[in-house]
């Protein structure tokens, strides 16, 4: 959007979410509050933008210290709308063209309202233009005030408002482009004469009204893209609102989806098609999920990658991992970080798996511990078999070569390595480095008593 910057209001307190975390930093769908408004500024290629910092300053800035053209200016103490644009006035003192105003705390603004206003407001060659909406309950709102011609003369916030005017059904939605001159030249004549002692934004409309200006208002079928976070509640349901959208985007480019409902998808998940997800799955962070692949009833997984043809089944969890082609996990699998699991792999039921590398055609199809370990190709891994890899100060790493099969109940203390071809022996604890197709066994000699009573009967 050429000849356009952007202020961002983000400085206010947020009493009511009764949080220390500051409001726009409150998470929607895996992404902070703030960043909705963010990216919508980037999709309609707006620059420069300045973000007005307040409560929890510190935190916002380090939050998006990596946002490449964001531009921070402190408002303190915090006195209203008005005077966060006095201090965005600073850094864009150079800046000739529409500036865009908008709340971070309102982070479903759709681009194409932005640019119904900026073409609104270029046709009509307005100082100021903003959107409003008709509410069939408008109270909290400030109402949009027009003449006998219909042309938009002022805004009376709700607390200030006559009985009469608090009938008046048109509100405004808190989203302004302003001529950058006009802002120049009034934003400093807004005084705090109100019921809450504040400089208001919206001020601005009766400045322009009495200079002969152009105001217009660009009216929107409902307030629902315009609303503001102000509580927990208000929160909850914005993040529903985005998680059916993210899910509808999902399903009209392929992926199935069970049970949108009942299916939580953050927004920086990427789903190939023909993927099929099933109720109460979390996908959570950066997660990438392949074409074709199948995640059964609840399963959570996080900042993590599924390649292609493979099968999540139900009750798994799998955290800062890498899955490749046509593998399997579950049911009741557990994937802790820093896993690489290659094609073919297969991880069974109540198999836990902590930074492991796991080789094409692997199977540990129950019951069994694999931490800090290399496992080649081909490998089998009996039932109840452990890595032994903490001694109680350092961690080791157990290598398990291509082909081994490691027999059910096998304690590996690392670190250890396994050969190529090599046989475990069920029920072993393997404390050296077994070579190339031998067999290890470390079983105490068994002792059948016979010829006697069992003394372990009835109480003997």
């Amino acid at each position: 959007m050429k000849n356009t910057a952007a202020i961002l209001l983000a400085g206010g307190k947020g009493t009511r979410m009764k949080s220390s975390l500051p409001k726009v930093l409150h998470p929607i769908c895996g992404m902070p509050m703030l960043a909705y408004p963010l990216r919508l500024l980037k999709t309609l290629k707006i620059d420069p933008v300045v973000c007005i910092v307040g409560h929890g300053a510190d935190m916002i800035r380090e939050t998006f210290a990596d946002e490449k053209g964001l531009i921070f200016a402190l408002q303190e103490p915090q006195l209203g709308t008005g005077h966060a644009v006095m201090i965005a006035a600073g850094p864009l003192k150079g800046f000739k063209g529409d500036i865009l105003i908008l709340s971070g705390d309102v982070p479903l603004v759709r681009k194409e309202t932005v640019k119904g206003l900026k073409k609104l407001h270029q046709k009509s060659k307005a100082a100021i233009s903003l959107v409003s909406a008709l509410l069939e309950d408008p109270s909290g709102y400030g109402r949009i005030k027009r003449n006998e011609s219909g042309a938009v003369v002022g805004i009376v916030e709700d607390k200030d408002a006559t009985t009469e005017e608090r009938l008046i059904r048109e509100v405004n939605c808190g989203i302004y482009l302003v001529d950058s001159e006009f802002l120049k030249a009034n934003i400093n004549k807004l005084t705090n004469d109100n019921a809450q002692e504040e400089y208001y934004l919206p001020d601005l409309i009766g400045m322009a009204v009495e200079e002969g200006l152009t105001v217009k208002a660009l009216t929107i079928p409902t307030a629902g893209e315009a609303r503001g976070i102000n509580n927990r509640a208000e929160l909850a349901s914005v993040a529903s609102t985005v998680r059916a959208e993210i899910n509808r985007s999902l399903m009209l480019s392929g992926v199935s989806i069970i049970d949108s409902a009942a299916t939580y998808i953050d927004a920086t998940v990427k789903i190939g098609r023909d993927t099929v997800i099933s109720p109460n799955v979390h996908l959570i962070g950066e997660t990438t999920i392949g074409t074709g692949v199948t995640i059964e009833e609840n399963v959570r997984i996080k900042n993590t990658y599924i390649g292609a043809g493979s099968t999540v089944k139900c009750n798994s969890v799998i955290e800062d991992s890498k899955v490749g082609k046509n593998v399997t996990v579950g049911p009741f699998a557990r994937l802790r970080p820093g896993n690489v699991l290659k094609e073919g792999a297969r991880i069974g039921n109540f198999v836990e798996v902590k930074n492991t590398n796991i080789g094409p055609g692997v199977k540990a199809g129950h019951l069994s511990y694999l931490g800090d370990a290399d496992i080649k190709s081909g490998v089998n891994i009996g039932a109840g078999t452990i890595t032994c890899n903490y001694d109680g100060k350092n961690k080791f790493r157990t290598v398990i070569k291509e082909g081994a099969f490691i027999g059910s109940a096998t304690q590996l203390i690392a670190p250890v390595t396994v050969g190529k071809g090599a046989y475990i022996g069920s029920g072993s604890t393997i404390t050296e480095d077994v070579p190339d197709g031998a067999l290890a066994l470390s079983r105490t000699e068994q002792k059948n008593l016979t010829g006697k009573k069992n003394p372990l009967k009835k109480g003997k």
